[in-house]
């Protein structure tokens, strides 16, 4: 339905607009000055065209600029980050190579007091067996009995 009222509207105004083209080119009649003057209208915009592509290749020019000059402090930012996290990464290494040397200087320290300590224990034990034989001998001996009582070990 609705498709047949598009047609008959096409078909009813189409000789109306046929009509009115006819009739407007029969009395506009074209001359010389007036072509003259549509084109010098035509200059003047193509002057002023030409002047606002220029204004813009000059504005996109500078905004081009301003985004270099953007992208080159963002360079130098990231060159400048790179750097400090280069600086903290160093440090940080020097840090712990410190305490892993710190560490193994310390267990050498530590082992070497501990193994004297052990030497020192191993013979006092070896003393008191030596004392706990001879005291042993004493019972037997009276010439060993009395050399331990002088020296206050019996």
């Amino acid at each position: 339905m609705i498709k047949n009222s598009l047609i008959f509207l096409v078909m009813a105004f189409f000789p109306l607009t046929c009509y009115a083209q006819g009739y407007a080119k029969e009395n506009f009649k074209i001359t010389n000055e007036m072509i003259y003057q549509k084109l010098l209208e035509i200059e003047k915009r193509q002057a002023i065209l030409e002047a606002q592509f220029e204004e813009f290749k000059e504005a996109t020019n500078k905004r081009f600029e301003d985004m270099n000059k953007r992208f080159e402090q963002v360079n130098e930012r990231f060159n400048d980050l790179i750097k400090f996290l280069w600086i903290i990464t160093s440090v940080f290494g020097s840090l712990v190579a410190i305490l892993i040397g710190l560490i193994i200087w310390d267990r050498r320290t530590a082992m070497e007091r501990t193994e004297a300590k052990m030497r020192e224990k191993y013979k006092l034990e070896l003393l008191l067996k030596l004392l706990d034989a001879l005291r042993e001998l004493a019972r037997e001996d009276e010439k060993v009995a009395r050399i331990l009582r002088n020296f206050g070990l019996l």
